[in-house]
């Protein structure tokens, strides 16, 4: 038998110099006159297309307008009425997929407004001034809302119900605020500390204080945050990954892709991040992408993204899809993982099975396929699992919680929104929307109570 070589994982396969490089920002900035020619561009439309399509409604054509006035202020006003979060979502918000993609320029010139890249330039703006807290809040009304998850739905209920005078706190197990915004994207999307730039603005509105290292774990806890606070938000996000359900995926060097990119996203010295020289990601989405990609800008040779339907079925959108082929990802698609091989205690291949559709089914062709891997990332999507929802009460569907358009649950008192939701589109944009209406729905309930 021939000889199966150890694992190849290390840190460093970089000169030190490389990684700034490499993980700086995936998209410049654009400069002042870049921004007021692009403003120029956008026709102003009346009932515009782009502002319906955007989940939080931001009025595109009236910041646009300012911006090309100069009243970057102004234009940084309309965007963060409507999205708290809007410098975020600028960067990581699938632009080609929503605003973007119903702009009237497509039609004309076959190239829409660069609607997201405006967006940031506006807010960046406002965020690096002198006064970067552009609202003021309410007076105080003496009620007090537990908010339990730091993430971009939790964050953006939070300020919006402490812009309307509510006290809120904000119940968080990690150690740092910020979710998916500060462990799970790609480092080149969110360079320079951005996500925590964007909370303590957030923060800056007063009335919302964060207890970090808090995680829901009993009935008895929510039971207490019910009878404490006036009203009950819950925006946890995915706590957990899906198995692969195969052989070896408990092997060494089988890991998650969210944790990995966790522990890139924390790290203040890229050059000790271990990478193996071979790497499979087995997923369709946004974080496969993120990984994948993340893997060869620290080093590795050959980066392996393998999804088990066609092109059209995968949840990375098309411009994201060519962002991993254009960092030199191999990509391929209609391959369902069977095994994870091992040998010495550790993973070193991943057995593939070809499949197409038969009436509409997954059905394997016979033929199979093996690569050789140092690590497998696994990207196939999160789940809640956390058992307290159900048994607290709350309805539940495939895992996530029911709730109302309002975001409001089954149980009197307790709203959701964003991943932990059911029936979402699992965007960092949505999740922002849910927080800001259950907010608006929590403030009508409070405000009639009175």
């Amino acid at each position: 038998m021939p000889t199966i070589p150890s694992p190849d994982i290390q840190p460093g396969r970089l000169p030190s110099g490389e990684y700034a490089k490499r993980f700086a920002g995936a998209t410049p900035r654009l400069s002042p006159s870049q921004a007021l020619l692009e403003a120029e561009r956008c026709l102003y439309c009346f009932d515009a297309p782009c502002a319906t399509a955007c989940p939080t409604s931001i009025d595109v054509p009236s910041f646009i307008k300012r911006i090309g006035d100069g009243n970057l202020r102004g234009a940084a006003r309309t965007i963060l009425d409507s999205n708290p979060l809007g410098g975020m979502c600028a960067r990581v918000c699938p632009t080609e997929n929503l605003c973007e993609a119903v702009c009237v320029r497509n039609t004309q010139e076959d190239r829409p407004v660069a609607i997201g890249r405006l967006q940031r330039f506006a807010v960046d703006a406002l965020m690096e001034g002198k006064q970067p807290q552009i609202f003021s809040r309410a007076p105080s009304t003496g009620k007090t809302i537990a908010v339990v998850g730091a993430g971009p739905a939790g964050l953006s209920c939070a300020y919006t119900l402490a812009r309307e005078g509510h006290n809120v706190v904000v119940l968080d197990a990690r150690p740092k605020a910020g979710g998916l915004n500060e462990y799970g994207l790609a480092s080149y999307k969110t360079p320079d500390g951005f996500a925590q730039a964007e909370i303590q603005w957030l923060l800056g509105i007063g009335g919302i204080e964060v207890r970090n290292s808090w995680k829901l774990e009993s009935t008895a806890q929510l039971q207490a945050l019910q009878q404490e606070f006036d009203a009950v938000f819950l925006g946890m996000g995915l706590s957990s990954t899906a198995a692969l359900g195969i052989p070896g995926e408990d092997l060494p060097g089988v890991q998650d892709a969210v944790d990995f990119i966790a522990a890139l996203r924390q790290s203040e010295d890229l050059s000790s991040l271990p990478v193996g020289r071979r790497v499979i990601v087995i997923g369709g989405g946004m974080t496969a992408v993120d990984a994948a990609v993340q893997s060869k800008l620290l080093g590795a040779s050959v980066v392996h993204m393998v999804y088990r339907r066609g092109p059209e079925q995968m949840s990375a959108s098309k411009a994201e899809q060519e962002w991993a082929q254009t960092n030199g990802v191999v990509m391929h698609q209609w391959l369902a993982p069977l095994e994870i091989l091992g040998a010495n205690g550790h993973a070193h291949a991943v057995r593939f099975a070809e499949q197409q559709l038969v009436d509409g089914k997954l059905t394997p062709t016979g033929r199979e396929i093996t690569w050789e891997a140092d690590m497998v990332l696994k990207a196939i999507g999160q789940q809640l699992g956390n058992p307290v929802l159900g048994q607290v009460g709350l309805t539940l569907q495939g895992g996530r919680i029911v709730t109302d358009a309002d975001g409001a649950t089954s149980l009197p008192g307790i709203w959701a929104g964003g991943d932990c939701r059911a029936g979402g589109l699992d965007l960092t944009v949505e999740a922002v929307e849910h927080g800001k209406r259950s907010a608006k729905a929590i403030h009508q309930r409070l405000s009639a109570a009175r």
